[in-house]
Order: structure tokens, then sequence, then C-alpha cells
């Protein structure tokens, strides 16, 4: 993960431990897991499954095997079998590939973190709609090109920061019937369906595994820049609107100067910038990593794990930024 997401300091800024829980090596190492005694047990061996859930395993463990290998998944695998009887080792990772395993376990991770989108949208638009009752009959200067225009009112500079994210709603309905799927299709993609693995938890079983074929993972990274797309625009208006001169809004708090003293920054608005920002820079890696090669690439799927959980938490920092930034709100227009 991006060090600004968890440094010591930056974390103030940049970090959501919602989402960074999801993340973390402990819960995709508990997902891996979970994965292994699934698949087991879809096997028709329980005490296999049960040995697996039962075994002792931490993220440290694989750290080694994983800078041989470039991926944890054989390293587990060995731990697994070093803690389990040999009799039920025929049906431990039996007809799995390490890359069913992890794509599988980040898809468990993205089902507990969409919903995290979700909420936090549906506050957004809450949020925005309070905020247009309490001063939306308030006159606003329209402006194009940061140039004086037409009046307006504040209801209708709202409306245009507001209208974006039920759509952005609909757009993650719709996608994650298409991400929420399991990964089974073994050595080249050409093993079972998954279904009895997916209905064990909890997951969609796609028509052919998704091995080469990613994307679902380019159109979720594509939905996390537009959403952050939208809460940078809003918090592009606020920190124009906040300018001394301007004075189209008042915000309580905001962050202070070392060297003047008399200035309150509106931080949060720039951080939905940045974040924004951060969010299109990426995007273009993960299309690039859409480019894999025959029935599987170990450069373009390394790629995504290093631009897509990131944006994840960019996402899922700017929704709560942007809830915080309209709390301060104590003036809008007029």
């Amino acid at each position: 993960m991006t060090w600004v997401f968890d440094h010591a300091w930056m974390t103030g800024v940049f970090g959501d431990k919602a989402v960074a829980a999801h993340l973390s090596a402990e819960v995709q190492l508990a997902h891996m897991l979970r994965v292994e005694a699934a698949h087991s047990r879809s096997l028709g061996n329980e005490r296999a499954a049960r040995a697996i859930e039962a075994a002792q395993i931490c993220p440290e463990d694989l750290t080694e095997g994983t800078a041989v290998d470039g991926l944890p998944v054989p390293e587990l695998v060995r731990c697994l079998k070093a803690q389990i009887s040999p009799e039920l080792h025929g049906d431990i990772h039996r007809g799995l590939t390490s890359q069913d395993v992890m794509d599988t376990a980040f898809v468990l991770s993205l089902k507990d973190i969409l919903p995290i989108f979700r909420q936090r949208l549906s506050a957004l638009q809450e949020d925005l709609a309070q905020l247009a009752q309490a001063h939306g009959d308030a006159a606003l200067m329209g402006r194009t090109r940061m140039q004086a225009a037409l009046p307006i009112t504040v209801a209708d500079r709202i409306a245009t920061w507001r209208m974006p994210l039920a759509r952005h709603l609909e757009r993650l309905d719709e996608l994650s019937t298409r991400v929420l799927s399991v990964q089974c299709g073994g050595p080249v993609g050409l093993g079972s369906d998954g279904a009895a693995l997916a209905a064990q938890l909890g997951l969609a079983a796609p028509d052919k595994s998704w091995h080469a074929m990613r994307d679902g993972f380019g159109e979720l990274a594509s939905w996390l820049s537009l959403v952050s797309g939208s809460l940078g625009k809003i918090g592009m208006d606020i920190s124009l609107m906040t300018q001394q001169g301007v004075d189209e809004m008042r915000l309580r708090g905001g962050g202070a100067s070392s060297a003047m003293p008399h200035k309150q920054n509106p931080i949060l608005a720039e951080v939905l910038v940045t974040l924004s920002r951060y969010n299109a820079a990426q995007l273009g890696g993960m299309h690039q990593a859409l480019i894999h090669e025959q029935e599987r690439s170990g450069a373009a799927w390394a790629l995504e794990w290093m631009i897509l959980p990131a944006m994840l938490h960019s996402t899922a920092r700017g929704l709560g930024v942007a809830q915080e930034l309209l709390a301060q709100v104590e003036k809008i227009g007029a």
C-alpha cells in the first residue's frame, strides 16, 4: 500500500482505518485460508478443511517464500502441509492455482469494502440534501471558466455535486455483480466453474475463470476514479468559494499556517482534489494491467496488487473527507 496511507503522520490526512483493515496482510491471509478450507470442503474432505481452519500461520511466515516465488501461496501451502497430517495433503490446494486463492481472497475483501462505499455515498447524498435545504435559496454567482456569469442559487450548485452520486450508486450495483465472483480455474483456467466453492463463500460463480480477463477490476478502478472525480469537483468548488475576496462560503476550523497565523486553509477541500487526481493517475496503470499474455500474466497481475488497493483506500478516504468537510460549512451563498 502506498506509504501515505499508513505513514505515522501522513495517515492523519490520507488514512482510512475501515478500508485499511480489510486490505491488511492479516485479513488477506485469513481470506486465503478461508478459500483453501472451503475448497477442501467442496472436495468432500471435511477433516482437511477443519485442519486448515485450525492452522497457525502468521503473515511473517510467508515473507521469505514470497520473495522467492513472487507470491505467497506456495509458501502458504507448504506451511499448511507442515502442520497437517500427510494423509490429508491430497485435498489441500488440489486443483487450485495461486491466482485462484489470491484473486478470491481479494474479492472477499471487496465484498466487505463495497458496502462501505455504498453507505458513505448514501450518507453524503443526505448531507448534501440537508445543505441544500438549509442554504439552497441563497443567491450565488454562477461562474463559467472561473469568471462571473449569471446569478444562480446555492441549490443549483449543490445539485451538480449531488446528482452524480446517485449514478455512482447505480454503477456500483451493476459492477458488483461482475466483480464479486469466485476464481477457480486451476493451472490454465480450465478448471471447474467453482460453483461449490462460490456457494460456500457467498460469491458468484463465473462462466469461465477470469485469470486473464481483468475487465471486472478495470471497471472497478474506473468507478473508483469517477467517484473520486466527483468528490474532487466538490473540493475544488469549495476551495474557490472560500477564497478571501470571494467569500461565498465560510467553514469552521481549517488548517493553520506555520508562517502566516491569519490563514485558515481549506485542507479537507484540498485533500479531495489531491485524492481525485491521484486516482485519475492510477487508472491508466490499472488499464495497463488488463493486458495479460496468454492464459496468465505475472507482471500485469502484480501491477494490480500495487495499484488497486491504493485506489480503494483513496476513494474511501475521499468519501469520509467529503462528509467531514460538509459538516464544517457555516455559511454558503449571499
